[in-house]
């Protein structure tokens, strides 16, 4: 097998040997220790040596191996293991999958949004620190010590190895699939940096979507999740120039949208919505879905997506979901009223400085003359966001109206 795909194997095995080793052993920290070095282990050696018969019984051994002797600390031990790694005889692995058990443990309650994002990428992602730290901007050492405090925190509260029942197991998906949704909006339109996009953060957040909805396929709200991100990535193409330049939804060429993605993607729309039961993230695949079925940009059904905007206002209250319905309300009605709905948003301080308010209100300001309030408020966005590609964006629609 090719490096490439032992490190995409590796990185479908990696929670699953985790969440071996931590229902077995019980130590978190140290169980994901010894599963990063087996990883290690297996990316040197796989390619050369050839995947074991039983991938996932070399990496347990291997791992439980490591963990042992970090336990025993019985250095010699551990050196000779490490010589004779590729002579490992899987030992019985159980056959369950505790890649869920384990993205719950990940998402506990008690660690921030940013620590939970890391850790999950960390242990259920496969991703290396040093991987997490460039998708998110900040020092290797910086992110190494918010993934230490973060273990450190679930083991202060003594969380078990378990899903969670009832009303629990519900409160913590959503906080799942907040983390999984953080992540892909991440990698889909990145808060900093040269880049519009990073892929490889978005293609990972499916990837670890779809794992959740394998395993819980008849939850509308997990469903309309991976809906929403195909469909949305499935625009990736389209977004940027061969410069990096960003593309406006508009102005795209919609030709260039991956059609077997947005099939997929409408499908699961459809199973998500046929449920008792309506969540935001149903709702707003429905709407990227309305996006996705014009052909045109003059073909989009405005209406429609007002109205589910609509509905989505009323059960998940969220000024950025105010600022998306002023966008379809100027479609429908007109720029007039577009900008009087964002007027509701100027006392929220949640809002404040945030670059795609200002930059809403300066499109909609030159759609109605105001060109001299358009320039500024497009500066003005300019300067609020840290993305370069919506810098130069911003800018070049500001020099547009000098």
């Amino acid at each position: 097998m090719t490096a490439p795909g032992v490190e995409d194997l590796l990185r479908e095995l990696t929670p699953q040997v985790l969440g071996v080793l931590v229902r077995r052993y019980g130590q978190f920290e140290g169980c994901e220790d010894a599963v990063q070095e087996a990883v290690l282990a297996a990316t040197v050696g796989w390619p050369a040596e050839g995947v074991p018969d039983n991938p996932r019984g070399w990496l347990v051994t291997v791992a439980s191996r490591r963990l042992i002797d970090e336990m025993r600390s019985d250095h010699a031990r551990r050196e000779r293991e490490a010589a004779t790694a590729h002579e490992v005889t899987p030992e019985d692995v159980p056959d369950t999958d505790d890649s869920l058990v384990l993205l719950f443990l990940c998402c506990h309650p008690t660690l921030t949004a940013a620590s939970q994002t890391a850790l999950t990428l960390r242990a259920v992602g496969g991703l290396t620190t040093a991987e997490i730290a460039r998708a998110f901007l900040v020092p290797e050492a910086t992110m190494a010590a918010r993934i230490s405090r973060a273990k450190q925190r679930i083991r202060s509260a003594g969380s078990s190895f378990r899903l969670p029942e009832g009303a629990e197991r519900e409160e913590r998906l959503r906080v799942v699939l907040q983390v999984l949704y953080l992540i892909f909006n991440e990698g889909y339109t990145a808060s900093s940096g040269g880049r519009l996009h990073r892929p490889d953060l978005a293609r990972e957040a499916i990837r670890l979507t779809r794992m959740v909805h394998s395993q819980l396929p008849e939850d509308g709200e997990v469903t309309g999740l991976l809906a929403l991100m195909l469909l949305t990535h499935a625009r990736r193409r389209a977004r940027t120039t061969l410069a990096g330049d960003l593309v406006p939804l508009d102005e795209q060429d919609r030709t260039t949208w991956d059609r077997e993605m947005i099939d997929e993607g409408t499908e699961l729309v459809k199973a998500s919505l046929a449920g008792p039961a309506l969540g935001p993230y149903q709702l707003q695949a429905a709407i990227a879905a309305t996006h996705a079925d014009a052909a045109t940009a003059e073909q989009t059904n405005w209406p429609q997506i007002h109205a589910l905007y609509l509905i989505l206002e009323r059960i998940a209250p969220n000024p950025v979901v105010t600022l998306n319905r002023a966008i379809a309300l100027a479609e429908t009605e007109g720029p007039t009223a577009g900008l009087a709905l964002l007027s509701t948003l100027d006392a929220d301080e949640r809002m404040a400085g945030f670059h795609r308010l200002l930059s809403v209100r300066a499109h909609l300001r030159e759609k109605v003359g105001d060109t001299a309030g358009a320039h500024r408020d497009y500066r003005r966005a300019a300067k609020a966001t840290a993305s370069l590609a919506e810098q130069r964006y911003l800018e070049s629609r500001a020099r547009r109206l000098r």
